[in-house]
C-alpha cells in the first residue's frame, strides 16, 4: 500500500532500527517508546487491522506471536513483557498496518500502553 508508513519501512524507503527480519515479518524499535524495551512486529504483507486478518494469514499471525517471545527474551525481557495490538479507531490504532507492540523492561509496566 503506497501511503502506509509501515509498508514503506518494509520496502526500505523509510529507515528503521531493525530487531529482526525474515521473508514474512519485520520487527523494529518504536520511534516513541513508552517502556525501556519497546519494539513492533509487523507482517510484511499489508493487513490493515487484526479484524482484517483472513484465514490465509494464520501462518504469519502465528509466526508473529511465536517471535514475540523469542525477540522479547533476546531483548532481555526474561521476567515478562506485555504485548499490545491496537485494533481500529476504538482500539486507538494509529497506523493501519497490523502490528504488535512488545513492551518490557526491568520494572512492572503498570498501565503504560502505547497509543
Amino acid at each position: 500500500m503506497s501511503d502506509c508508513i509501515f509498508c514503506k519501512i518494509v520496502a526500505g524507503e523509510i529507515p528503521s532500527r531493525k530487531v529482526y527480519e525474515d521473508e514474512d515479518i519485520l520487527a523494529f524499535h518504536d520511534i516513541n517508546p513508552v517502556a525501556p524495551v519497546h519494539f513492533l512486529i509487523i507482517p510484511k504483507k499489508h493487513i490493515p487491522t487484526l479484524a482484517d486478518a483472513a484465514p490465509e494469514d494464520i501462518p504469519v499471525l502465528g509466526k508473529m506471536m511465536q517471535m514475540a517471545g523469542t525477540l522479547a527474551k533476546q531483548a532481555g525481557c526474561n521476567d515478562g513483557f506485555r504485548t499490545v495490538i491496537n485494533t481500529g479507531r476504538v482500539g486507538c490504532q494509529e497506523v493501519y498496518h497490523l502490528h504488535i507492540h512488545i513492551l518490557g523492561g526491568d520494572k512492572p509496566l503498570g498501565m503504560m500502553l502505547p497509543r
